[in-house]
């Protein structure tokens, strides 16, 4: 018998609230993370805003010492990951080590530990580079540091697959514990990439927004005015746990992970096809892994970048995987408050379908304004829906050409 798997923890950090309950809030509340750089000069950027964690307190989470040897990225993953489990009621132990595992990805990883250290190398010469570059840089390390965190000697690993990797990560959990390699499965995604490469690169690309004097409207998915995504940055992590072992300690339990759908595209470095086929076949995939027909569905939380090519796509693969069921749906980006969280992003929107099962309410697509003939389904504009939500798709792309798609069912016994 296939076992099955429950979401019992939530934790994130991201630039609405540094934890679940204020993200949430925030979200329903259509409160904007969008404001001007503060961690750097970006004066003479051609972009100069973000969605930047606000506040954020390390010490909360790691000792200083310990602190000082992560990157921010990690201290992001540590900070969501002790509140997932602190949620789930496991942070001081009630699991055998060898059976929890963790999955933590970044989709670039200890970016301002390599700007740091690239300029000691430039200005200091290779002897003064730090012992800890290399095990502040690499992208798995959050996952090894949070697995020491809680002694999980389970299956411990990285994804990294650009703005799908923690929904890939959270994929993987929920195999690895159906497939009975783990009872319980830390696993989410991390990201801090506000810094001058990124913001520099994005821009020169042409990826971001260039609304420089609207910064907390700049993010506007399905907007036909949307020019591009707002870098955010932030954690989004969670407990997945089998069902008996849950029940047998008494776990609240947020929903039942149905579903997991992950293709490749393989056509283009950042683009899509039309109608992106790719995203069709990972939703379609996630449908049928939890025996679901699409009817069964009743929300998507869209990638919904507010990119000129991306949200009409989406909303064309929607409307081929689930026919006239599509005019049914409930459709939402988080992204307009949150901004593009790139390896976070589908951790924090994972738990935003967590929540929108549990409290039967869909979160709007802010800063919603001019429509798009092309984006043409409900985007949830502006103001939260209270609905009946039975089951809520989360999909997730990313630059390589890699989709997500996860499954969610609100948990009723």
């Amino acid at each position: 018998m296939r076992r099955r798997v429950v979401v019992t923890g939530l934790g994130a950090i991201t630039p609405v609230g540094n934890d679940v309950a204020t993200t949430w809030q925030n979200l329903l509340a259509g409160v904007s993370g969008g404001a001007p750089i503060t961690k750097f000069d970006a004066s003479t950027f051609k972009v100069r805003f973000a969605c930047e964690v606000k506040g954020f307190d390390v010490g909360l989470y790691m000792d200083r010492k310990e602190a000082k040897r992560a990157d921010l990225f990690t201290q992001y993953a540590m900070g969501a990951s002790v509140q997932a489990m602190q949620d789930a009621g496991l942070s001081e132990g009630g699991f055998v080590a060898e059976e929890c595992g963790v999955i933590i990805g970044s989709g670039i990883g200890g970016l301002a530990t390599m700007e740091d250290q690239h300029s000691v190398l430039m200005t200091s010469g290779n002897k003064r580079i730090s012992p800890f570059f290399i095990p502040m840089y690499i992208a798995d390390i959050a996952a090894g540091v949070v697995s020491m965190r809680f002694g999980a000697k389970g299956p411990n690993y990285a994804t990294m697959s650009a703005c799908s990797t923690s929904a890939h990560a959270i994929g993987e959990a929920f195999r690895t514990i159906v497939y009975g390699d783990a009872d319980v499965m830390i696993a989410g995604g991390a990201e801090a990439a506000v810094l001058p490469m990124a913001i520099g690169g994005f821009g020169n690309m042409t990826a971001l927004s260039e609304r420089n004097d609207e910064p907390s409207t700049a993010s506007r998915p399905f907007d036909a005015t949307r020019d591009g995504f707002v870098l955010g940055e932030g954690a989004g992590v969670v407990v997945l746990e089998e069902l008996e072992h849950a029940r047998r300690r008494g776990a609240r339990i947020y929903g039942e992970v149905l579903g997991y759908g992950a293709t490749g595209d393989a056509y283009h470095l950042t683009g899509q096809p039309d109608a992106h086929e790719g995203l069709q076949r990972a939703m379609r995939r996630a449908l049928r892994d939890g025996g679901l027909q699409p009817a069964d569905v009743d929300y998507v939380n869209a990638h919904g970048t507010s990119t000129p090519l991306n949200d009409p796509n989406e909303i064309k693969a929607i409307k081929a995987v689930f026919g006239e069921h599509a005019a049914a749906l409930s459709v939402s980006s988080t992204k307009s408050a949150t901004g593009h969280m790139l390896g976070a992003a589908g951790g924090v929107e994972f738990i935003a379908c967590a929540l929108a099962l549990r409290d039967q309410v869909v979160p709007p697509t802010i800063n919603y304004r001019t429509p798009d003939p092309e984006c043409d389904l409900d985007v949830t504009p502006n103001t939260p829906k209270t609905r009946a939500l039975r089951v809520a798709i989360s999909n997730s792309s990313g630059f390589g050409g890699h989709n997500v798609s996860l499954a969610l069912r609100g948990w009723h016994e």
